[in-house]
């Protein structure tokens, strides 16, 4: 049951485009159907980066952070019904969820329309009692993150904590999108348009359902071939200006069934429509910044019978697809550990997001002792 509030060291970001800094907070104790999770483990998302450069405005101060690992500390009240205990391991995700309300009644979770109190009843408040915003609703850069219980799932025993916590977001983005949203069948012709975090893993979740050719495409060869070893079949660097001509060879000119932009970018989506095929799916995944509009051909967009589909946190219903993920994990058949390019302490986090906003490397996670 619910105990009293506790002191935590958190990363704040007080100014969009600035350093973040360490302070000393006060996290309130879980209410109702709330949990407070000891975090191990919280890795940097290039969303957390959009959001702290101010790309999707928002409320200030603020704790970001949201693929993260680590203990159920406390419970509400009403938890003891779901299953999660004290003591537990768990992931956590900002996707929060009702089950009551019609897109959760439809399994489409990650539209859920309902408000939680803990949406607009900050459970941070800083030394001045000023309200401390959870990004993301989570707000993983700390030691410790009080969330609803339908935003964690239980973690096997023999999952490490850097590992668990990237399936939270962006493995679970990356495959679902392919998965869930795609629906990639065997055979598939599938391009993959960016191929960081995320775009790996949509490589990921394509190869095992059987995408070929599984054509993965980017700026920079290190990138294209951390693509091959994730799964993709061939690999095309988009710098040389021929990214279309040279993707269609690939498929006879017929062009791909399935195309997933990976890449916070909307100029990404309008390059990427002139690949699919008739009836094809373009899957967008990467969140631009709100600002950015897509321009298209609306009458080939039609006549071609072409798909534009949005992918959420891959269409992913926590408790089904994250069990799934951990199983491919311990079977060999999912790369999580590949991810991780470095594991560093919360002291560390300013140049842990300057490495991550230059996209240097995959996934780099801070770490806290148990």
């Amino acid at each position: 049951m619910s105990s009293g509030a506790i002191e935590i060291q958190a990363a704040v970001c007080r100014a969009f485009g600035e350093p973040l800094t360490i302070e000393t907070l006060r996290l309130d104790p879980p209410q109702d159907n709330e949990i407070r999770v000891k975090v191990l483990a919280s890795s940097i998302c290039h969303s957390d980066i959009i959001y702290m450069d101010g790309g999707w405005g928002g409320t200030l101060p603020t704790v970001f952070g949201h693929e993260v690992a680590g203990v159920v500390t406390d419970t509400g009240p009403a938890v003891s019904t779901t299953g999660i205990c004290t003591g537990d391991r768990v992931v956590v995700s900002l996707l929060r969820s009702c089950g009551r309300c019609e897109s959760c009644e439809a399994g489409n979770p990650t539209q859920c329309v309902t408000e939680f109190p803990i949406d607009s009843a900050p459970r941070l408040t800083d030394e001045s009692g000023q309200p401390v915003r959870a990004g993301l609703r989570v707000g993983g850069f700390a030691e410790s993150v009080v969330v609803d219980a339908s935003q964690v799932v239980k973690v096997p025993a023999a999952v490490a904590d850097d590992a668990a916590c990237l399936i939270s977001c962006g493995v679970m983005t990356g495959f679902g999108a392919a998965v869930n949203t795609a629906k990639v069948q065997v055979g598939d012709a599938v391009a993959v348009v960016g191929c960081g975090g995320v775009g790996l893993n949509c490589v990921q979740g394509a190869a095992l359902a059987g995408a070929l050719p599984l054509v993965a495409i980017d700026v920079t060869d290190d990138k294209l071939a951390q693509a091959r070893a994730f799964g993709a079949t061939e690999a095309i660097n988009a710098a040389d200006g021929k990214v279309v001509e040279d993707a269609l060879a690939l498929t006879d000119g017929r062009g791909f069934d399935v195309v997933m932009t990976a890449v916070g970018s909307a100029r990404a989506i309008e390059e990427a429509l002139p690949l699919l095929a008739r009836d094809g799916t373009l899957v967008a995944v990467g969140m631009p910044p709100g600002h950015e509009r897509v321009s298209l051909n609306a009458t080939g967009l039609a006549h071609h019978g072409q798909r534009i589909l949005g992918s959420k946190m891959g269409s992913a219903r926590l408790r089904i697809d994250v069990p799934k993920l951990f199983r491919l994990y311990r079977g060999g058949r999912l790369k999580l550990d590949e991810l991780i390019s470095s594991r560093r302490p919360l002291a560390e986090i300013n140049a842990a997001i300057e490495l991550s906003r230059q996209s240097q490397n995959l996934r780099h996670v801070i770490v806290f002792p148990e």
